[in-house]
């Protein structure tokens, strides 16, 4: 069976500096406001957890290529769609089979372990559409490695996935044209985020509480 062709992008759709990281894509279902004020202001702060995993995509890149039962393994390679709109790197990417008929699978590193939204998915995803785009071939799974469970979390790509790749591709390149930083929607997570300082969720959100309220009284 024919693996399906990759989309083809619209000419003139999209040019070459047209296209947003990868990473954007994993920021942006996370939080928008931290998508924004890393790919729009170029704001970044740096903790103990982003340090780790900083560190632990180092060590993979560092690792170069490798050969195991029939499976080539390549680190560090730069991926690229203009379907997608997209580019970026992949932490490895196992290539199965032989040439002309290698069959790609992206394998992500991750410090932590498994989150309740799809943020790493569509980053995975992201990279798997970039592949099918450059091997002409159909890459339907990829992996997710937990340093802290230390093992594999498969992924599959399905058009639910895939679809939800594409939407927030879109919504990254709409938010970085717009130059518009989302107000802060505190949550959970903030606390967790190296850019909380940054962010100032809680006091700005507070300040426009206070602003509709006083918009509410001078109203009435």
């Amino acid at each position: 069976m024919e693996p399906p062709a990759p989309p083809s992008p619209t000419p003139g759709a999209i040019d070459e500096d047209d296209l947003v990281p990868i990473s954007a894509l994993q920021h942006q279902l996370f939080c928008p406001r931290q998508c924004a004020l890393i790919h729009l202001e170029q704001q970044w702060l740096e903790d103990g957890a982003t340090a780790e995993g900083r560190i632990l995509h180092e060590r993979v890149d560092d690792g170069g290529a490798d050969k195991r039962r029939g499976v080539r393994t390549v680190r560090g390679i730069a991926l690229r769609s203009m379907a997608l709109g997209v580019t970026g790197k992949a932490d490895a990417v196992e290539l199965h089979g032989r040439a002309p008929d290698l069959r790609p699978y992206p394998v992500e590193y991750k410090r932590g372990q498994p989150k309740t939204h799809r943020a790493d998915d569509v980053q995975l995803c992201a990279q798997a559409m970039c592949l099918e785009e450059m091997f002409g071939a159909e890459v339907p799974e990829g992996a997710l490695f937990y340093a802290r469970l230390r093992r594999r979390t498969a992924v599959a790509f399905d058009a639910e996935l895939r679809a939800l790749t594409t939407a927030t591709a879109l919504a990254v390149r709409t938010m970085l044209e717009s130059r518009i930083t989302p107000a802060p929607v505190p949550m959970p997570g903030c606390a967790r985020c190296s850019l909380e300082p940054l962010c100032r969720p809680d006091a700005i959100a507070a300040r426009r509480s206070v602003e509709r309220w006083l918009a509410r009284q001078l109203a009435d």
